[in-house]
């Protein structure tokens, strides 16, 4: 299945450069563009959101473009090398997912003879993440020559400018870069040494750039709305920022509707970790291994985290993406499973390579006022949005991880006598490794948390719509921390929101003596569906995120838990101010605590494939999407053919028996 490759530590190791970047500077003006390209859709970001809603369009004979900052579609299952699917076991059994995500999960197995070829225990599904990229792009391929769509896909691409006028985008300008003459290929640096120039207009020594204008394609037939729509999906949420629409970033403060937030004011330094993965393969011999130069800035943090954990064995088969022996028995027990040599691993661990920086001198998300201070806001100053010397440190972490996993003694929360070295292993690197990069780190982290559009005003949300911990959460709110640290007034909004369905018959006499339900929100604007925990990577609270006894932020699992099968309500996908843009993937409007639950392989897909069908219905009617939602709740009926479209298509906008009057979704685990 793998090409070997012969390890390259040492040429690893001197692409991490040790010296800290400086600030961007100001973009130079663009010249004129190299070249023009129309859309119907213009698809920034190719991960499985964006991917999702080209499927979608492209099925339905759109004209798409899509934009990646990377070489591969597909981002968490492949350019971030999260290839191992999350998913909850009561939804996987019903089987009860949009029709693409389906139809990846077949491709899957048809490839490989099964489903889990590498036979992990983290989930039913880890596989290569160059197969992801493989085959997500035949499938959208594939979407076009059924549905008689146009895929125009623009790899190594990033958006520097926006037009915008008269509430909508009229152009956008991208960069697409490739190497210079005489220059390595792509992937051979870390993106800590690239960003920066891929989002320079210039030419530089290591890349040549092309200048691409995206504008609307031409419609003589077009009666209303939109000339075209853009979506944003990328990981951070670029677009918002770049837009300058409303968001969120950080942690919320505490009100009766995210009453587990542990401040009282916003915190927009404090994201959930991001991380390089790597893969690894076991040997039959022991290998050498060279300590990293940096090594010793960062073993301080490694650690195994619980006891019941601490076992190589159980750390490497957690997210095995290879098995060499994939019908060998093994034991109930993943502390004593059998690694094979041959057998390869992806590795994904919060104290390993999970990167958690959370204070102003090192987030890695830039808030607004950052952007400000760096001239990112202004016209052609855009350049990504993301401090790269964190992005540089996130890598050297993740190489450490390797180094400790296979010669590392020391245990940052178990203490000394726990970990033992394992050097049978080796670190798998270049082109045709699992992660197609010549440094063997994942082409781009995976980042759990970006940048959250706030949704526009409405009747019953005032301030802009957002969906939040109480909407999905299956917790007890009259448990005593929320009676002994939330305000009556609060206490008494929080038991009114989480309330049942109470029949007219039955007599209630307080707030106290409601019940609570059993159930997520129903949204009545609900275009896809998602489940998973609430689950948190939480930042660290000193800076640097590695320094020696560094502890997470204080309360912010307190809000992870289990969490109701959940909708993915229009109004969370639809950003203020502008008209022809749509939010899919992690970047729609939820609350920290419950973007800690939107953020999983099928949800992302879901809300790609919500966006690609509601632009197709825009264009096809001459309508705007707010159209569809801005007299909620009064009825809203075409709506409920878009939801009728929706449904249709395998695409479900809602769990079986879905209902204000059902309240016992215990089932769900």
């Amino acid at each position: 299945m793998l090409k070997k490759t012969k390890p390259i530590i040492s040429l690893i190791l001197s692409l991490f450069s040790l010296t800290p970047t400086i600030a961007p500077a100001l973009a130079a003006p663009p010249r004129t563009p190299d070249q023009e390209e129309t859309c119907e859709i213009l698809i920034i970001g190719g991960g499985l959101s964006g991917a999702a809603t080209a499927y979608e369009s492209l099925l339905a004979g759109r004209t798409v473009c899509v934009t990646e900052i990377t070489d591969w579609v597909g981002g968490q299952i492949s350019s971030q090398g999260t290839s191992a699917l999350d998913e909850r076991g009561t939804q996987r059994s019903l089987l009860f997912y949009p029709r693409g995500y389906l139809e990846l999960r077949e491709r899957i197995e048809e490839k490989y003879g099964r489903l889990n070829p590498g036979r992990c225990w983290v989930s039913v599904s880890c596989f290569m993440p160059y197969d992801g990229h493989g085959i997500l792009f035949q499938m959208l391929q594939d979407a076009a020559k059924k549905g008689g769509g146009t895929f125009k896909w623009f790899p190594n691409t990033v958006v520097k400018q926006l037009d915008i006028s008269n509430n909508q985008i009229n152009r956008a300008i991208a960069i697409q870069h490739q190497p210079a003459a005489g220059t390595p290929p792509i992937n051979t640096e870390p993106l800590s040494q690239v960003i920066e120039d891929a989002y320079r207009y210039q030419n530089s020594a290591r890349f040549d750039k092309t200048i691409i204008q995206f504008v609307p394609q031409p419609s003589p037939e077009k009666t209303g709305g939109a000339d075209w729509y853009v979506v944003e999906a990328t990981e951070t949420g670029e677009i918002i920022a770049l837009a300058d629409v409303p968001y969120r970033l950080g942690i919320d403060p505490q009100t009766y509707l995210d009453p587990s937030s542990p401040v009282d004011t916003r915190d927009s330094y404090c994201t959930q970790g991001f991380t390089y993965t790597f893969a690894m393969e076991a040997t039959e011999t022991p290998q050498t291994h060279v300590e990293p130069p940096f090594y010793s800035q960062y073993a301080p943090y490694y650690s195994y985290e619980l006891s019941r954990l601490a076992s190589f064995p159980l750390v490497f088969t957690y997210r095995q993406i290879w098995s060499v022996k994939p019908d060998a028995p093994q034991p109930g027990d993943y502390k004593k499973r059998t690694i094979f040599p041959g057998d390869i691993s992806m590795q994904n661990w919060t104290w390993g390579n999970d990167y958690r920086p959370g204070n102003r001198e090192d987030n890695l998300i830039y808030s607004r006022n950052q952007l400000q201070a760096t001239g990112q806001l202004r016209p052609g100053g855009w350049m990504g949005g993301l401090r790269a010397e964190t992005l540089r440190r996130g890598e050297e972490n993740a190489l450490g991880y390797f180094h400790w996993l296979v010669e590392g003694t020391t245990d940052s929360q178990l203490g000394a006598g726990v970990k033992e070295k394992h050097p049978n292993n080796r670190f798998l690197s270049g082109f045709d490794a699992p992660m197609g990069t010549a440094h063997g780190l994942s082409k781009y982290p995976y980042m759990r948390e970006g940048r959250r559009i706030i949704g526009r005003p409405g009747k019953t949300y005032p301030e802009g719509f957002t969906v939040a911990e109480v909407d999905i959460a299956k917790k007890n709110f009259r448990d005593d921390f929320y009676l002994q640290n939330l305000a009556p007034d609060t206490l008494h909004y929080l038991w009114g929101a989480v309330s049942a369905f109470v029949p007219p018959d039955v007599q209630i006499n307080s707030m106290q003596e409601m019940p609570q339900r059993a159930r997520a929100t129903v949204f009545p604007d609900s275009v896809g569906i998602g489940h998973y925990a609430i689950d948190f990577h939480p930042c660290m609270t000193k800076s640097p995120a590695e320094a020696p006894g560094n502890s997470e932020r204080a309360g912010i699992r307190r809000g992870q838990g289990s969490a109701y099968p959940f909708q993915i309500p229009l109004r969370a996908m639809i950003p203020q101010e502008i008209d022809n843009l749509l939010v899919a993937g992690k970047t729609i409007a939820t609350s920290y605590i419950a973007a800690a639950a939107y953020r999983v392989h099928s949800f992302e897909w879901s809300a790609g494939a919500a966006a690609g069908t509601t632009i197709d219905f825009a264009l096809e009617r001459g309508i705007f999407p707010y159209e569809l939602i801005d007299d909620m709740p009064s009825k809203e009926w075409e709506l409920e053919i878009l939801q009728g479209r929706l449904e249709e298509n395998g695409n479900p906008t809602a769990f079986p028996e879905t209902s204000i009057f059902n309240n016992t979704w215990d089932e769900w685990k």
